[in-house]
């Protein structure tokens, strides 16, 4: 068990999850993953002024008191601090099933889309908090 303040003071490379006093490893992407993460970074970086966005790569978002979560990419609406958008990206070794629980915590968190992108299959699927 590891406390919150000892994950928040912490550095893991890469950023871990934290999970109600467990650190979770993430998938570390390879080339598709990374690809595709840079593409998507640069498309919305590049339309921050005319949207009104600001966009975070693998920022940690936190869900309850006791739950953080890295997004791929995180996007927010000024001057609202919290995500509007959270994307993952899955990795070769990620399932889709495992996805859903990381869906649930961004959307009970306040997060209004969660976007979950697989560079292999070259699909996507979006999620709303309305369903």
């Amino acid at each position: 068990m590891v406390s919150v303040e000892e994950y928040l003071n912490t550095s893991y490379s890469p950023d871990c999850d934290y999970v109600d006093g467990q650190i979770v490893e993430r998938n570390a992407g390879e080339k598709e993953h990374s690809r595709l993460q840079y593409l998507l970074a640069a498309y919305l970086g590049a339309r921050e002024r005319q949207w009104g966005i600001v966009g975070f790569t693998e920022l940690r978002v936190q869900i309850t008191p006791t739950r953080f979560r890295i997004s791929d990419l995180c996007v927010t609406i000024e001057p609202d601090p919290q995500p509007f958008l959270c994307i993952e990206i899955l990795a070769r070794d990620d399932r889709f099933a495992a996805m859903q629980e990381r869906i649930g915590d961004y959307l009970s968190s306040g997060v209004k889309y969660v976007w979950v992108i697989d560079p292999q299959t070259r699909k996507a699927h979006s999620f709303h908090a309305s369903g």
